[in-house]
């Protein structure tokens, strides 16, 4: 085995050798402008860039001109959340939930500031968001819903599905952040009733820096006021050259993944199973974080009773990557918003670990990595009854 073993697949994925293979020739042989195409070079470009746009549209269920480039899914989520804001003025109330990524919850409070009324709906201990609770807090001011598909700490998934009935029978806008869902889940938004859709290609084996928007584009109201302007480039919703190799990346990327997404899942809900299994019987007390069914089945978040997890990451860092959250927060000192959010207070959030299982872990690594967490848990266990004791014996 190689070490450290990588666990923290929802913070990123290496890209797969299969979709690093198709980007290469566009970074040196073929590294025309996608918008320049009086030539070949250009044509070139821009021929990959209408394939990946039919290829991620046709793993959304969507058309390809419902598919915009961006540079990953924050750029989607404030394009998609500003972006409708910004068009109409005669409504000005947003929901979204509590547990929702920073990309969002940081834009919805920004639109606070601009005046913007948000409902942040609260969810239940396993994550996951009342259905009753929601419809009640739309009002004639309601112009958009904000939910994620999967969320990227504890691997919950929502009912998208029905909240996009919702959204429909109250003529209000749905907009879902599926990052760490794309790839990984069956995504259809003629089924979700969705009417945009934000994913990454880093979370689903592609490059780093490329992500797409979905736009019901036959609902004009669902298309959002660019925030970058300059060229009228993805039809004038987001302008600047297109990153052409990472386009395609992206569309490999999702292609593959889309393909593969039954097997993977099928092979990660038994390593899952085994190493919270192993948690259970030999790192007792331990809790699992989110929904026990509803999940992401490369996701596994648990709290070690008395281990605070900072120590636990350092104590295994020459052996394991494993992380206590989402990328976007580590360098942040305050405990996880989510598992706060769950309502066991920061006791378990400090305790809290995510394990990102991906396509290229082995089972050998499976079995040691649950082990040598075991090991690692009674360890540090130890040491702090160790220092209880001489904290008891000085007093």
């Amino acid at each position: 085995m190689k070490f450290p073993i990588y666990l923290d697949s929802q913070s990123t994925t290496p890209v797969d050798p299969r979709v690093l293979d198709e980007m290469m020739p566009y970074f040196t042989e073929r590294f025309g402008n996608a918008a320049s195409i009086d030539h070949s070079y250009g044509s070139q470009a821009s021929e990959a860039v209408d394939k990946a746009r039919k290829q991620v549209a046709r793993c959304l269920n969507a058309h390809p001109e419902d598919i915009i480039f961006t540079s990953g899914a924050t750029e989607s989520n404030n394009i998609a959340i500003l972006g409708i804001s910004l068009r109409d003025s005669t409504k000005n109330h947003i929901i979204t939930c509590v547990t929702e990524h920073k990309s969002v919850l940081d834009t919805c409070k920004h639109l606070e500031t601009m005046g913007k009324q948000v409902t942040y709906v609260p969810v239940d201990k396993f994550g996951s968001v009342d259905l009753d609770t929601l419809e009640r807090s739309i009002s004639e001011k309601t112009l958009l819903i904000s939910i994620m598909v999967a969320n990227n700490e504890i691997g919950t998934i929502a009912p998208i599905e029905e909240i996009g009935k919702i959204a429909r029978k109250h003529g209000v806008l749905f907009h879902t952040d599926a990052a760490q869902a794309a790839g990984h889940v069956p995504l259809d938004v003629e089924k979700m009733n969705v009417d945009l859709l934000s994913v990454s290609a880093h979370k689903m084996y592609g490059p780093k820096g490329v992500g797409a928007l979905y736009i019901r584009q036959h609902y004009p109201a669902a298309k959002p006021f660019p925030l970058v302007y300059g060229g009228g480039h993805e039809q004038g919703i987001r302008s600047g050259t297109l990153n052409v190799a990472s386009i395609v990346g992206l569309g490999r990327a999702f292609e593959i993944a889309d393909r593969e997404m039954q097997d993977e899942k099928n092979r990660y809900e038994k390593w899952t199973k085994y190493m919270l299994n192993i948690f259970h019987d030999e790192a007792y007390p331990v809790e699992q974080n989110g929904h026990p069914k509803n999940r992401l089945a490369h996701n596994l978040n648990v709290s070690f009773e008395q281990v605070e997890n900072k120590a636990l990451i350092h104590t295994v860092r020459e052996k394991l990557a494993i992380s206590s959250g989402s990328a976007c927060t580590t360098l942040n000192v305050e405990p996880s918003h989510v598992i706060l959010s769950l309502g066991f207070g920061q006791v378990r959030a400090h305790t809290a670990i995510r394990l990102g299982i991906g396509r290229f872990n082995t089972e050998e690594e499976i079995e040691f990595a649950a082990h040598f967490i075991v090991r690692a848990v009674s360890r540090l266990r130890r040491i702090r009854l160790d220092n209880l004791k001489n904290l008891s014996s000085i007093s």
